[in-house]
């Protein structure tokens, strides 16, 4: 293999160059990643790693986006400087996309209430479960991780729930997980752990509204399908 570094590259063939002269928009998804890696091995250039981490996510930078840390080091020439720099700049994305307003946002709906966790649910390979604690005018106290699972299911525990809730002293709750596989029909074990969580809620006068199943970028409602 010819191995010809970078900067020896005509210098409107660079890519960092390239994104000065032209504009980012002119770069392929190779180039942009080539700038984000900043260098490559002895045998390859930042733009040839580039090329073979996108070909071994099947040309799909979506998929890039999905990986954990320890995906990423597996691949040969990126260490744990360039997987933490390519982890950094897919949260700041997330963020810049996501970023939720600063005003105390009010539930209306359960499409509010599922953009208030869409951004915590991107790009999960496993299940992770959210509670939106509410005040009485139904705005946001607090939106809080109650547990982290596998790829099939993570378990909610009420005392942890109910205990938050209690300490924020909120007035009512929406209960919200991911399906990592995209099928959003919920389960006998989510019926049921709704059904404990909302009994409960009744003896102590704290009202649980909705419970949200989240894929990617849709969801299922326990209250819109008349399930609460």
């Amino acid at each position: 293999m010819n191995y010809t570094s970078i900067k020896n590259w005509a210098e409107e063939d660079r890519p960092r160059e390239k994104l000065i002269l032209r504009g980012s928009h002119t770069l392929t998804d190779s180039e942009l990643l080539a700038i984000l890696i900043g260098s490559g091995t002895r045998k390859q250039t930042a733009l040839d790693l580039s090329r073979e981490i996108i070909l071994k996510c099947e040309s799909d930078i979506t998929q890039l986006s999905k990986m954990e840390i320890r995906d990423l080091i597996q691949i040969s020439g990126i260490g744990e400087a360039k997987a933490s720099k390519l982890m950094a700049s897919f949260e700041l994305m997330k963020r810049v996309q996501y970023k939720p307003s600063k005003e105390r946002s009010t539930i209306r709906s359960s499409k509010d209430a599922f953009e208030q966790v869409q951004f915590h649910f991107l790009d999960l390979g496993h299940e992770e479960f959210y509670v939106i604690f509410l005040n009485r005018g139904n705005q946001v106290i607090s939106k809080e991780l109650i547990s982290k699972g596998g790829l099939s299911g993570t378990i909610a525990d009420g005392k942890v729930i109910f205990k938050k809730a209690l300490e924020l002293r909120a007035s009512a709750l929406i209960l919200t997980h991911n399906h990592p596989s995209g099928q959003l029909r919920p389960s006998e074990q989510d019926k049921r752990l709704t059904r404990q969580l909302t009994d409960f809620g009744k003896l102590i006068d704290l009202q649980i509204l909705d419970h949200l199943i989240v894929s990617q970028d849709n969801y299922f409602s326990f209250a819109d399908e008349g399930m609460m």
